[in-house]
C-alpha cells in the first residue's frame, strides 16, 4: 500500500492523514516539535500511522503533503523529497508570515515558492482552498450530483494526475488550474477561496480572480 508523508501536522495535515489512513493509505506524519508530541494523533489514527522527523517522512513517503506555515517554507527537507510528488497546501497569510514582496506584488505563487525550493521535486497545488474539517466530511462518490470540486496546479502532468486521483478517492472532483504560474488564481482572498463549489462554479471563479488583491 501507499505511503503518504505529511510534514505538518496542523488542521490540515491531521485530517488529511484521518481520511488517507480511513482509504487505507500508510501515513508517517510529522511536526516541528518533535515525534513525541505526536502519540495521541497516532493513538487516534491507528496501526497504519507513525510518527517521525519531517526528513523521515519525507523519505518514507512514496508521496508527500507540506502543510506548514508559509514561512517555515525553506526547512522542507530537499534530498528525501527528491524525484517525489509534493502536494502543498500552502497559503500566504502576511499577518502570520510576514511580508512577501514577490508575493504582494504578483511576482510569486506559494506553490511556486516550494517549487524552487525543492528543484528535484514536482511540486503540485492541493487541498489549499477547503476548510480542514471539509476533508473529511464533503467529500462525496464520483458522478454525484453537485459534487464538490478542488483545484490543483502543477509543471507536472504526473504530479497533477496524481492530485485528481487522490482528490477522487477523498470524494471530490478536480479542476486543474494549469502550471504553478497560474495558481495564485486559487489563493487566499480569491472567489475560489474556501467555498462550496461544483467543478463548473470552480472554473467560473478561477476565471474570476485578479492577479493581486
Amino acid at each position: 500500500m501507499t505511503t503518504i508523508g505529511i510534514i505538518g501536522a496542523g488542521h490540515i495535515g491531521s485530517q488529511v492523514a484521518r481520511k488517507a489512513v480511513e482509504l487505507g493509505y500508510d501515513v508517517v506524519i510529522s511536526n516541528s516539535r518533535g515525534p513525541e508530541t505526536l502519540g495521541e494523533l497516532v493513538a487516534e489514527l491507528g496501526p497504519k500511522a507513525r510518527a517521525a522527523t519531517a526528513a523521515e517522512a519525507a523519505a518514507a513517503g512514496d508521496f508527500a503533503v507540506v502543510t506548514v506555515p508559509l514561512k517555515n517554507y525553506q526547512s522542507i527537507p530537499t534530498e528525501p523529497l527528491e524525484g517525489k510528488v509534493v502536494i502543498d497546501t500552502n497559503n500566504y497569510y502576511w499577518e502570520r508570515d510576514g511580508r512577501i514582496p514577490e508575493l504582494d506584488n504578483g511576482e510569486a505563487t506559494t506553490s511556486g515558492l516550494l517549487q524552487k525550493h525543492l528543484p528535484t521535486s514536482k511540486v503540485a497545488k492541493g487541498f489549499n482552498h477547503i476548510f480542514a474539517k471539509d476533508i473529511t466530511t464533503d467529500g462525496t462518490p464520483a458522478g454525484t450530483p453537485n459534487r464538490r470540486a478542488l483545484a490543483t496546479a502543477s509543471d507536472f502532468p504526473e504530479a497533477a494526475e496524481l492530485v485528481t486521483k487522490l482528490y477522487d478517492e477523498f470524494g471530490f472532483d478536480t479542476v486543474n488550474i494549469g502550471p504553478l504560474e497560474d495558481s495564485w488564481r486559487v489563493e487566499r482572498d480569491r472567489p475560489a477561496y474556501v467555498i462550496r463549489q461544483n467543478a463548473d462554479e470552480l472554473r467560473e471563479n478561477l476565471a474570476k480572480a485578479t492577479r493581486t488583491v
